[in-house]
């Protein structure tokens, strides 16, 4: 199976889209090709919505097995799509763009350092996980510049021995440094991961993808 793909010729898909464990939310203009490559690489069921009218659901999306996290903005009718799968938590706050500002599995959820502490304690009281600040290579918007799931966790490259080794005290899982899409860091733009499976932005490289499957318990 090719694990490399486009958002209708945009390698950046982890800006339009968000795995949360056996869901993945894309937005209802998605192409056929691009719908039918995550439903065969994820395993996962489609979830089709916007977020406040947006087709960049990565950027206003996260969470984990127990709730997904997403912009207060969002509608009524995209909150109603979304709570047939998961409770949903809306933030209400200037920081609301969830999937920039946040990145979590099933054990941890670290945030944007400037996120008010109220919110994040109750963004790890809904999620269920022990949750903390964090920046990544110098990057703040930590959703964007690592990946988690319950098997591993991908970060920015510049990420430094002390950023791995917080995530490695809470999450319990392999977390390493790579890139995608020919060399970015911000490895969320481009990667859509769970448990079962992966999906990278076209331009990604061979020796990229061999670092997420590496990570991720993927190599055969």
């Amino acid at each position: 199976m090719d694990r490399t793909i486009t958002f209708a010729g945009d390698p950046n898909i982890g800006v339009f889209a968000r795995v949360v464990g056996d869901i993945a939310i894309i937005p209802p203009e998605s192409p056929d090709e691009f719908k039918a490559a995550v439903k065969a690489a994820l395993q996962a069921e489609l979830v089709e919505t916007t977020i406040q009218g947006s087709s960049i659901i990565g950027s206003l999306v996260a969470g984990n097995s127990r709730g997904i996290v997403v912009s207060g903005l969002a509608t009524d009718e995209e909150v109603a799509i979304l709570s047939k799968h998961r409770k949903v938590f809306l933030l209400h706050e200037s920081m609301n763009a969830a999937g920039n500002v946040i990145m979590a599995n099933d054990t941890f959820a670290a945030v944007h350092p400037d996120m008010p502490v109220d919110m994040m304690h109750a963004i790890g009281e809904f999620l269920g996980v022990e949750v903390f600040t964090l920046v990544l290579g110098g990057v703040k918007t930590v959703g964007m510049a690592g990946v988690a799931t319950n098997k591993g966790v991908i970060v920015h490259p510049r990420a430094t021995d002390q950023q791995i080794a917080r995530i490695e005290a809470v999450a319990k899982v392999p977390v390493g440094t790579g890139s995608i899409n020919m060399g970015s860091g911000l490895v969320g733009t481009g990667l859509l991961v769970n448990e079962k499976g992966y999906l990278a932005g076209n331009a990604t490289s061979g020796f990229e993808l061999g670092r997420v499957e590496d990570i991720f318990g993927f190599l055969e």
